[in-house]
């Protein structure tokens, strides 16, 4: 009796995984840091990216959000600041 050849012996490579490549770290740190310290996300976000592109790893869409809620939220952090600038401006006694 003779045995049959399994499918991975018909076709090299079909039994082997395929790399799996892991998130990028820089990508988590930047929507992480979009939330507590909105500047540093985006140099992580944006260092991330380059990262991604070089080696092909996993984190694109996570770099790409802390990307977009790092640039929302410093914008958001200076018209606050300016607004409250401009109240202080204000508040002062008039003669």
């Amino acid at each position: 009796m003779t045995q049959q050849p399994s499918y991975a012996e018909h076709h090299p490579g079909a039994g082997a995984a395929p790399a799996v490549r892991g998130t990028n770290v820089m990508a988590i740190l930047s929507l992480v840091f979009a939330f507590i310290f909105s500047p540093a996300g985006i140099v992580l976000g944006h260092i991330a990216k380059k990262q991604i592109r070089q080696t092909g790893e996993q984190g694109n869409g996570l770099a790409t959000a802390g990307l977009i809620l790092s640039y929302v939220f410093t914008v958001l952090g200076v018209i606050w600041f300016l607004l409250v600038l401009f109240a202080i401006n204000n508040s002062g006694t008039t003669a």
